[in-house]
């Protein structure tokens, strides 16, 4: 194993021990916002070096998500930093690599579905499309967020909430069920490594909920208008 694989390896195992922490712990406290801090860290540069590895292989595929990884964990780390909610050059720019993600993802896919054997590089038609449809969501919300121009507190904590979540949960899937080959003989197929990723995205719909139907994260009361979550 090379340094470069090695380095990718340890932050992704520490990205999805610090994810699981922020999940576990009280939001909005201490040690969630020090666990967040480390998986942002981390999964910057997991997603970063995971990148480059495969635009070297080639698998130009794996690279958009590597990609497209770092814009979830960078815009929702904003969505958290930024108490004002007002939307930047930065939300722009984002808005902008989301759209290319899914552009490309979508080419790549209709590529590898016009193939003989289905695939662009080693990736199926099939595991282009979901990340077409999700960066397109995310250019999609990108896009309302800068022609309102602000986000409202529960949409912020929303916006962070899930951007968070997806990117866990895409490195929780890579690990768990993409890298089985890596794993000892005895361990590989079990149903007990879609745990952790389904787990992840249970979290994030609990918490999209209480954070959409809970005045705790700054939801206007009943009988104020509320916009759309972002």
């Amino acid at each position: 194993m090379d340094g470069l694989t090695l380095f990718h390896v340890a932050t992704g195992t520490i990205a999805l021990l610090a994810g699981g922490a922020a999940l576990s712990v009280r939001k909005g406290g201490a040690l969630h916002a020090r666990a967040g801090t480390i998986f942002f860290a981390a999964m910057l540069a997991m997603a970063g070096t995971g990148a480059l590895i495969a635009a070297s292989r080639p698998e130009r595929g794996t690279a958009v998500i590597g990609i497209f990884t770092c814009y979830l964990v960078a815009t929702a780390w904003l969505a958290a930093r930024r108490r004002d909610g007002r939307a930047g050059a930065a939300e722009r720019a984002g808005l902008a690599v989301a759209a290319a993600c899914a552009g490309t993802m979508l080419g790549l896919g209709l590529l590898a579905s016009a193939s003989p054997d289905g695939r662009f590089d080693s990736l199926p038609a099939a595991a282009h499309y979901p990340f077409a449809l999700l960066a397109a969501l995310a250019a999609g919300l990108d896009l309302n967020f800068l022609l309102r121009g602000r986000l409202e507190r529960h949409q912020r904590i929303a916006r962070h909430l899930w951007r968070m979540c997806a990117a866990l949960a895409i490195a929780a899937f890579s690990f768990f069920l993409g890298q089985q080959d890596e794993f000892p003989v005895a361990w590989r197929g079990l149903a007990i490594w879609f745990v952790p990723p389904f787990a992840v995205l249970g979290a994030m719909v609990f918490w999209i909920f209480r954070v959409r139907f809970s005045s705790a994260f700054g939801r206007p009361r009943p009988g104020r208008q509320s916009a759309c979550q972002s």
